[in-house]
């Protein structure tokens, strides 16, 4: 069985249609369990019948409300992960968890590796980190997954955004000074299977950290004019609107954004043997499936 947490949510949603897809037996649970209640998760747990991987997809995503938000942030990002971590632990569960590439600070100008030491700025970046660090303390049966600039079908992400804009407005300014990688999260949620089935199958997948985004490093201004050049193509937008570069100077925001984003996948790619699809090829899929 497993049990995956933050069900309703962009990735939570894509691992929901996969597991059914795959025939894997799960139970899928979101804000109607409170991960920040230790009590109230060990009860689930219990109720259950042989829970052998617990999925965390929940956290406090954001990243500006965060600096005010702060014990919430906390709470739901480092508290809560620790909770499932060591509830996972009590019923000898592997936990996998879903993380970001807001643990380093951006500065940094070659992909990050998962033994780059962590600096973050803000508070979704610092809280994020100390969740790591919690889950591995608390279960060290864990797989940690970073990731970055996630977008997909389901819920509020920036192909949505985009698409929007690209109707309502004449003309749109994008950041052209902050570089990574658009991850689909189909293909992230493709990878958190993988985890689970090639263990079952009986592979030795070493526990600890990951990075996982589709292949590729661009700025918000070229996943922009890619996403309106393909939703052009499939006539998923039909009217005129220019894109413009700017700095992320020009955008008032509580919180810096790291300016490089980029991911070394090269641990997951190796242990896994997996194939990473590229950023522009992915964006295809979902843009096809919008249009449809």
């Amino acid at each position: 069985m497993i049990w995956l947490i933050g069900s309703k949510g962009m990735l939570g949603k894509e691992l929901s249609l996969l597991l059914e897809r795959e025939r894997l037996n799960f139970i899928g649970t979101d804000k109607e369990i409170d991960i920040t209640n230790k009590n109230v998760l060990s009860k689930f747990a219990q109720e259950q019948t042989n829970i052998k991987w617990i999925i965390n997809c929940a956290a406090y995503t954001a990243v500006d409300k965060a600096e005010d938000d702060i014990e919430l942030c906390r709470l739901l990002n480092e508290e809560g992960a620790a909770n499932i971590a060591l509830i996972s632990r009590e019923i000898n569960a592997v936990m996998i968890h879903i993380s970001t590439d807001y643990v380093f600070n951006g500065k940094g100008n070659s992909p990050y590796t998962e033994e780059k030491e962590t600096d973050p700025i803000g508070v979704y970046g610092l809280t994020k980190r100390d969740g790591e660090l919690k889950v591995l303390k608390e279960n060290t049966q864990s797989y940690i997954i970073r990731t970055a600039w996630l977008y997909g079908e389901y819920g509020n992400n920036f192909v949505h955004t985009m698409l929007r804009l690209f109707k309502e407005k004449e003309t749109i300014s994008v950041v052209n000074d902050q570089k990574g990688s658009p991850t689909w999260a189909y293909d992230l949620a493709r990878v958190v299977i993988e985890f689970i089935k090639q263990s079952n199958g009986g592979k030795k997948i070493p526990f600890g950290i990951y990075h996982y985004t589709n292949e590729g490093a661009i700025t918000w201004y070229d996943f922009a004019k890619e996403i309106y050049k393909q939703a052009k193509e499939t006539g998923l937008v039909t009217k005129n609107c220019e894109i413009k570069p700017c700095t992320s100077a020009e955008f008032q925001a509580k919180v810096t954004r790291p300016a490089y984003s980029v991911l070394d996948k090269k641990k997951i790619m190796g242990i896994l043997g997996i194939y990473i699809p590229l950023w522009n090829d992915s964006l295809r899929n979902v843009i096809r499936k919008l249009a449809e």
